[in-house]
């Protein structure tokens, strides 16, 4: 076996690995409750409520007119979408799904959906 070969290899691994955790990528990023009000606040959306999906993957947040801000997952870093309306929504007990967004919402699941029965057509 050829150990410049082996260390090569090693040496090229163990900087890609750092180059990925210096960009911070990977990892297993989990939303908490002011990380998605922070990220609705910026998008210039005044939340009156916000729901966080049990796992910490998604969250969903109204403000007073009604409208509805889905923040998920994108990468390695979260960010916060207007929902538009709710065609693509589907509600299965305590499971939200959103395109291609699940939320796990439990008993909220309900009253999530009902509010966004309410945005417009």
């Amino acid at each position: 076996m050829n150990w410049m070969l082996l260390v090569g290899s090693l040496a090229a691994v163990l900087a890609l690995a750092g180059i990925a955790h210096w960009l911070g990528l990977g990892g297993d990023a989990r939303l908490d409750q002011q990380e998605a009000d922070d990220l609705v606040a910026e998008q210039g959306f005044d939340a009156i409520e916000t729901v966080l999906d049990r796992a910490g993957m998604a969250a969903l947040a109204r403000d007073a007119h009604d409208r509805v801000m889905l923040v998920r997952r994108h990468g390695a870093h979260f960010v916060a979408l207007p929902v538009a309306d709710a065609a693509t929504a589907r509600l299965d007990h305590r499971f939200l799904t959103l395109g291609k967004t699940t939320l796990d919402l439990g008993e909220k699941a309900g009253i999530w959906a009902a509010h966004l029965r309410r945005l417009p057509a």
